[in-house]
């Protein structure tokens, strides 16, 4: 292992989140200095590259994962850290395109990233402030009909634990006024995200996994087998998984042209008393709202109040965080006016037109998944499984995925801002009046 006296860059380390200050133990990885040669190379190490990892050396192959920055650096480690089902666009829009046929086979894979991600958990005892129990938080009476079809059609592929809220059902739940109603869902939950991605780059080398940290992939030379160059080094393997989602850059020009990185922002509380917490929060459920552009919140570990929203498209990063996303949680809560804000952070996720994942492959051996359009703590668990099935011969679930429609934006990378912040702003206003 390479001496912790390595010079960093600050740009590479974990984001200043309160994920990171609260993140569990985890070794400094060495940065690739040699040519290797392995079965499966994986650019990235988040959720979706860490999952195809594991499910892979479950299955037997030798596996090298590169990752630019630190595991669990990007979307993996400063999400809200709900476990939510589904996709980003539900069951029955995938139907209007796939047919109601094929649509089963999205069904039966809705609600199965949240089972990965406790399977993991237990499996390898990945210690990551687990809870069970998420609610969609309605804003008026529109959303609760959107709510009453997501309950009939999540029940139709097979979720028995959904239960409808009324306003009094949900204010026993949060304490707010802002609600007329919700769903619940027990088998949705919370987590520490970066804790979870650091557990499974664990379990990864517990199986004779090798992760490689500042060592981003500069450039693939295809072939078989396909050569991925880093600054100091090289691995050839006869697979490779490109798993950087927002953060790939420019190193595979055909998946960036149908895609678009967005940032969202995050804050946490002080710690809460106990009493503070549990008037909060009694069940400890996380939360989201059904807006366009949702709010999300849950409470940590430690009695915090972890607080997302809003949307950067391009993923710039805002000056002020707290001008963003304070007026968002007070608005919620507040009776929050006094409580200091501890950490504030950005983070980007991919985002596709469609808002559906998009899952593919170029030549004969590069694999990749992508753009889970903020959706993505469960999907990247799914991609993980998919991706090690069709490296294994069992095709019919990625061929699913694959299978749905790769859509450029309007006007390529140079309209794909405004138009994406067009149609933002359309939605947001037909949620603020409830049309």
């Amino acid at each position: 292992m390479e001496s912790k006296q390595r010079t960093q860059n600050p740009q590479l380390e974990h984001a200043s989140s309160y994920y990171a200050a609260s993140a569990n133990p985890s070794p400094l990885r060495e940065t690739l200095k040699e040519d290797v040669t392995t079965d499966v190379c994986i650019i990235g190490a988040g959720y979706t590259g860490l999952s195809s990892a594991l499910h892979l050396l479950e299955a037997g192959f030798n596996v090298v994962v590169l990752e630019a920055a630190r595991v669990g650096w990007g979307a993996s480690g400063r999400n809200g850290g709900q476990i939510v089902n589904s996709y980003s666009r539900d069951i029955d829009v995938i139907e209007k395109t796939v047919g109601k046929e094929k649509a089963r086979l999205f069904g039966e894979m809705a609600f199965e990233g949240g089972k990965i991600i406790r399977e993991r958990v237990e499996k390898y005892n990945i210690e990551c402030d687990l809870k069970n129990g998420g609610v969609f938080a309605a804003l008026n009476a529109k959303q609760m009909h959107e709510l009453e079809h997501q309950k009939a059609l999540w029940e139709r592929h097979g979720n028995d634990q959904l239960e409808m809220l009324n306003q009094n059902d949900i204010r026993s739940m949060v304490d707010t006024e802002r609600y007329v109603g919700g769903l619940l869902d027990k088998s949705g939950g919370h987590i520490h995200p970066l804790n979870l991605a650091l557990g499974e780059a664990a379990a990864v080398e517990s199986l004779g996994g090798n992760i490689y940290e500042h060592s981003a992939a500069i450039r693939i030379e295809r072939g078989e087998p396909v050569k991925v160059f880093t600054e100091q080094g090289s691995v050839t393997a006869s697979f490779l998984i490109v798993a950087g989602n927002a953060y790939l850059g420019g190193l595979m020009p055909e998946l960036r042209a149908k895609s678009m990185p967005c940032g969202t922002q995050v804050i946490t509380t002080e710690p809460l008393t106990d009493d503070q917490a549990k008037s909060l929060l009694p069940q400890d459920y996380c939360v989201e709202d059904c807006n366009y552009l949702l709010d999300y919140f849950r409470l940590s570990g430690d009695k915090r109040l972890i607080y997302g929203g809003g949307v950067v498209y391009g993923a710039r990063d805002p000056a002020d965080i707290d001008a963003i996303i304070i007026p968002k949680m007070l608005k919620t809560f507040p009776q929050l006016s006094n409580v200091k804000i501890d950490y504030r952070w950005t983070g980007n996720f991919l985002m596709t037109l469609s808002r559906l994942p998009q899952v593919g492959r170029v030549g004969s051996n590069i694999y990749y998944s992508q753009g889970c359009s903020g959706h993505g703590v469960t999907y990247t668990h799914l991609a993980g499984r998919l991706l090690s099935e069709v490296l294994r011969g069992q095709a019919e679930r990625y061929d699913a995925f694959a299978s749905l429609p790769h859509l450029p934006f309007p006007g390529g990378h140079v309209l794909s801002v405004p138009f994406s912040a067009l149609g933002a702003w359309y939605y947001t206003m037909r949620d603020k009046f409830g049309i």
